[in-house]
């Protein structure tokens, strides 16, 4: 490895630091954003700095056609639209003189394996925000700037009462009383499901919720595996009791859930969880540019001439949007009413 990195060379350099770069990026876990809860879209180039997202809804039965009567018409209702911004995110580093001609290769790998995460990391941070601030519609990141995450009917993502174009009726996300993991917990999670899924009309949604998902606390993990993985019931006294839970649900840990905007542990944040429908699901993660290296290369000002050193930048661009909140339930765990 020494000798590989004790090069002259731009163009050889380069051609390593990319070999670096993409070990580093692919090591990185992609948990939000291969967990199911949003929908990819790659944005293609010169094409605009937004997109509109909407949502469609058809009534959900057929009406009575008496003999020789003309069939009903059956109703379309707009739902409501968000509209996606684009914006990119970037870190650059200095590969100095020293490092590359004598033989300071640790301290080269680094730096080339931490900006390759970095870029990728602050990827599934901003997903993860989505639901670690989900209980509001606004939240300040560490850039300083205030990132919109209301859903479409300008309300937060969980809430007890969001609204429905075509209809008076309102639904709830949010499981009452917030409660952590458990029997109970899961089977009013589950009565959202059946009696709080509508569509625009107010009218019952049957759909397919398949993800379970949490932050990284141990106690939520291990008991929600338990449901999940066990055979007979975990909270049965008869061993002849079936799990009706056991591999009902894909689940999905989330490490970076309970954190601060700069990415810090919070600690009220712990418990968090919920169930989402990964069909269904209007959270978009739009791809303007993927996460990739900008390199130096002769003719471009790769080298400062004052003080030698090679530049190298990470560069990625996305947006985030969220149209609707009938496809996923949610409990923040603390009791709070």
């Amino acid at each position: 490895m020494a000798s590989e990195l004790n090069l002259t060379s731009l163009s050889d350099f380069a051609k390593l630091a990319d070999v670096l770069w993409m070990e580093s990026y692919d090591s990185v876990p992609k948990v939000m954003r291969e967990s199911g809860l949003f929908k990819v879209v790659n944005i293609p180039a010169n094409s605009g700095n937004t997109r509109e997202f909407s949502e469609i809804d058809g009534e959900e039965y057929a009406k009575l056609k008496e003999e020789d009567d003309q069939a009903e018409r059956a109703k379309v209702q707009q739902g409501y639209t968000k509209t996606m911004y684009a914006q990119r995110f970037a870190h650059n580093i200095g590969i100095s003189y020293e490092m590359r001609t004598q033989n300071k290769y640790p301290e080269v790998v680094a730096r080339l394996t931490n900006l390759a995460r970095q870029v990728a990391n602050r990827m599934e941070l901003d997903m993860a925000h989505r639901i670690t601030f989900g209980t509001a519609t606004t939240y300040t990141s560490m850039d300083g700037s205030t990132v919109d995450i209301s859903t479409g009917d300008s309300l937060q993502l969980f809430y007890s009462a969001h609204t429905l174009r075509g209809s008076s009726t309102t639904y709830r996300n949010r499981l009452a009383n917030n409660p952590r993991v458990s029997k109970g917990a899961l089977e009013g999670m589950e009565r959202l499901i059946a009696e709080e899924t509508l569509n625009q009309f107010g009218e019952k949604k049957v759909i397919p919720f398949n993800i379970i998902f949490s932050g990284d606390d141990a106690n939520t993990q291990n008991t929600i595996k338990e449901y999940l993985q066990s055979n007979a019931d975990v909270e049965g006294s008869n061993s002849e009791v079936i799990n009706v839970y056991k591999s009902k649900y894909k689940y999905v840990i989330c490490p970076l859930i309970a954190t601060t905007a700069v990415g810090a542990t919070d600690t009220t944040k712990r418990y968090y969880w919920g169930i989402a429908s990964s069909q269904y699901s209007t959270a978009y993660l739009g791809i303007w540019e993927e996460p990739h290296l900008k390199k130096p290369a002769d003719m471009n000002n790769g080298e400062d001439f004052s003080t030698d050193a090679w530049e190298f930048g990470g560069r990625g661009g996305w947006g985030l949007c969220t149209v609707s909140a009938a496809w996923i339930k949610f409990s923040s765990g603390d009791g709070a009413a």
